[in-house]
């Protein structure tokens, strides 16, 4: 049975093997301002991203290269050459959004798949045939869609991929077609510099041309400011359903600006809420303690299982972003021998232990700190912390660049977090 494939966002080298590593079976990128996210590109040298890419084949993983923007006419020629020179890294697929750009694809690099943006909006049969005619191998539907459209989209076209969005950031335009930051600082969403206008709080005033006034719109106490800031999808918890309908190809996870513990997070709780699902078992609660702990907007199921009209819960009005429930405290490096910290860490503080699923950590008590398991969980106590210089340290706090000995190797890019209203340094014992 051809398993559903988990599709994480990769904005960076290490956020590409972290996402690998913690379970996504194909990440999705981009160098250069070809891609929406111009902010990920310039994380990516053509060399990160050729070592990204041998580094995904050599684990029969596959990467999508992301050259979705909207191009100038001034930009078509640096373009076309952007075109070949990504080709020649050998990716799985390349990701566009408009039908000139596919077209010349076709030309530059022919025999490479061709998936096509949710910036399309595709939402019916029509609009998937004609760009599946134009040899777009794969549709990533507009985030709107529902499921009922899917598969009367997979029963018409039954040879054409589908993959939608599970998790992440929501657009309050349609499928990202904004121009609010356009308006206000200049920097164009379809050309992958979006300033997140939505996220802003912003106050209602009302005008009479005719005598000068202007006053204030009092809003209702408890219902907020943050007029168009859409909360963030996760869809989790709905796998089942979403599975069950046999018509999508792919599951997708935004995020290629966001943060390390972000790639790792999101690819850990998705893996096992797919994994699950083939087992036969749900578990949604453990799915969602990972999700909940990363910053986030609020959550919402959006529209793909439920009808828009039946949606009310899809915007915080009155906060842009909350904390998760968990603060990451460090990261292990690549040798797993060591970690930097991320938040201010003392000798015997309490750390949760986060690491690929199918990894082991071995249980020990030494001179340095421990390791130990608790209620399906573990965790890591530092007895004294000892810098890669053998430094002894009172304490460490995040932007340290000592790495910090642990008292016994952890697979490469573990992380350690500790819940988010808690005092670092309180020592908590086990």
């Amino acid at each position: 049975m051809k398993k559903v494939e988990l599709l994480s966002p990769a904005g960076s080298l290490e956020k590409l093997k972290i996402a690998f590593d913690f379970g996504a079976d194909a990440v999705y990128g981009g160098v250069s301002h070809f891609s929406l996210r111009i902010r990920s590109g310039k994380e990516f040298s053509m060399e990160d991203f050729k070592e990204g890419i041998e580094y995904a084949h050599e684990r029969g993983k596959k990467v999508y290269v992301t050259i979705n923007g909207f191009p100038f006419n001034s930009q078509l020629s640096l373009l076309k050459k952007h075109i070949i020179a990504m080709a020649e890294l050998n990716p799985d697929a390349f990701i566009v959004a408009t039908p000139g750009v596919l077209k010349l694809c076709h030309e530059l690099a022919p025999g490479m798949p061709l998936h096509l943006s949710t910036q399309a909006n595709v939402m019916n049969v029509l609009d998937a045939q004609i760009y599946h005619e134009m040899g777009a191998t794969r549709i990533i539907t507009a985030r709107e869609i529902s499921l009922k459209d899917l598969k009367a989209i997979k029963a018409e076209l039954p040879d054409l991929e589908l993959e939608v969005f599970v998790h992440g950031s929501m657009c309050f335009a349609y499928s990202g077609r904004c121009l609010i930051s356009t308006l206000q600082s200049g920097r164009v969403p379809n050309r992958g510099s979006c300033a997140n206008d939505c996220r802003f709080e912003y106050e209602m005033y009302a005008a009479n041309p005719d005598t000068g006034t202007l006053f204030r719109l009092e809003e209702e106490e408890g219902v907020g400011t943050y007029i168009m800031n859409a909360k963030d999808l996760n869809l989790a918890s709905h796998m089942q359903e979403i599975l069950d309908s046999g018509v999508v190809d792919s599951v997708k996870i935004e995020g290629r600006t966001k943060t390390a513990y972000y790639a790792a997070t999101t690819a850990k709780a998705y893996r096992m809420a797919i994994d699950d699902y083939y087992d036969g078992k749900i578990d949604s609660d453990r799915y969602q303690y990972e999700l909940q702990s990363l910053q986030n907007r609020g959550y919402t199921d959006a529209y793909l299982v439920s009808r828009p009209f039946e949606r009310n819960d899809t915007q915080s009005l009155d906060f842009s972003m909350q904390l998760g429930t968990h603060q990451v405290s460090g990261i292990v490096n690549a040798e797993g021998t060591h970690f930097l910290c991320k938040y201010k860490t003392l000798p015997n503080d309490e750390m949760e232990v986060v690491f690929p699923l199918g990894s082991e950590v071995e249980i020990v008590d030494n001179e340095t700190g421990s390791t130990y398991e608790r209620d399906g969980k573990f965790f890591m106590q530092l007895k004294h912390i000892k810098a890669k210089n053998g430094k002894i340290l009172p304490e460490i706090h995040s932007g340290n660049t000592n790495e910090i000995e642990l008292p016994t190797s952890f697979p490469a890019y573990t992380f350690f977090r500790v819940p988010a209203n808690s005092n670092m340094g309180t020592n908590p014992k086990h």
